[in-house]
């Protein structure tokens, strides 16, 4: 068989196996989309939940879900991006630094079940803080940390080391140089990995079954940290494992479908800054 029939049959293969991707992530969005586009309206995306009688929204579990994931991000980000700042510019290759390194790999290897387990230990017992948002965005930090760390490393990393020198040439110091020369450059990559790790955390379910409970507030959009944090990935997943509501399944469609044009509105708004810094750093 000739080289270039072995190239043919090698590029066919991989076309295959994207359109099958493709496909499956077509289905699977389809049919979730199909099955819960019908169910949303204002009064459920913006109403009250019901434990027992039909007709109930998820108003109060979205508000949760976006609040738990701004204040944990809001506690992530700037330890995320020191440490990959450090790791990538400071740290020496000692047994130290490897052991950092390997800290942060063997977190990101954890399942989310035990790092529930470690909040509900240490945040809702230890600390007293109960099943409430503040524990539950506590919590989500560990989750969270492992990604930003490794990825503004990375992304600090591959900025070219050219343009380093020449901001030190020109007279700016260390730190000038990363804020405003290493940093700018590293940005797009830097908010890859925030829309990554953002799209992972609204969709979690077992670090805030055991953190922030399964109960919200008695006031709709409640802005107290120690109030009930369910989300709708557990507002869901306590539906279907123990809930009364007759149109349970009706709800949970909706979930699904408003989950996921969420999760995809809230990847499209992180996109434009990441374009932006992308352009920025062409010129």
């Amino acid at each position: 068989m000739s080289s270039q029939i072995q190239n043919r049959i090698a590029v066919a293969g991989l076309w295959c196996a994207g359109f099958f991707i493709l496909a499956l992530l077509a289905v699977f969005l389809g049919y979730i989309l199909y099955k819960g586009l019908p169910v949303l309206n204002l009064h459920f995306i913006l109403g009250r939940s019901s434990d027992i009688t039909a007709g109930g929204g998820v108003g109060a579990q979205l508000f949760n879900s976006f609040y738990m994931l701004l204040l944990s991000m809001a506690v992530s980000i700037p330890l995320a991006v020191g440490a990959g700042i450090y790791l990538a510019e400071y740290a020496r290759n000692n047994r130290l630094t490897r052991c950092i390194r390997l800290s942060v790999e063997s977190l990101a290897t954890v399942p989310s079940v035990v790092l529930g387990l470690f909040g509900m230990i240490v945040f809702v017992n230890e600390m007293h803080l109960g099943f409430s948002i503040l524990g539950g965005a506590l919590t989500l930090v560990l989750l969270n940390l492992p990604m930003l760390v490794r990825v503004t490393e990375e992304s600090i990393r591959t900025v070219p080391k050219s343009y380093e020198e020449a901001s030190l040439s020109l007279g700016a110091t260390k730190l000038q140089t990363i804020f405003r020369v290493v940093l700018p450059s590293a940005m797009p990559g830097i908010i890859t990995g925030i829309t990554l790790t953002a799209g992972r955390a609204l969709g979690e379910t077992a670090i805030l079954i055991f953190t922030a409970g399964t109960t919200v507030s008695r006031f709709m959009y409640d802005t107290d940290v120690m109030a009930g944090g369910e989300t709708l990935a557990v507002h869901l997943w306590y539906l279907m494992s123990a809930g009364l509501v007759p149109d349970r399944d009706t709800i949970t469609d909706g979930i699904g479908a408003l989950l996921i044009l969420t999760i995809l509105v809230f990847n499209f708004l992180l996109i434009l800054p990441l374009r932006y810094f992308r352009h920025s750093a062409k010129n």
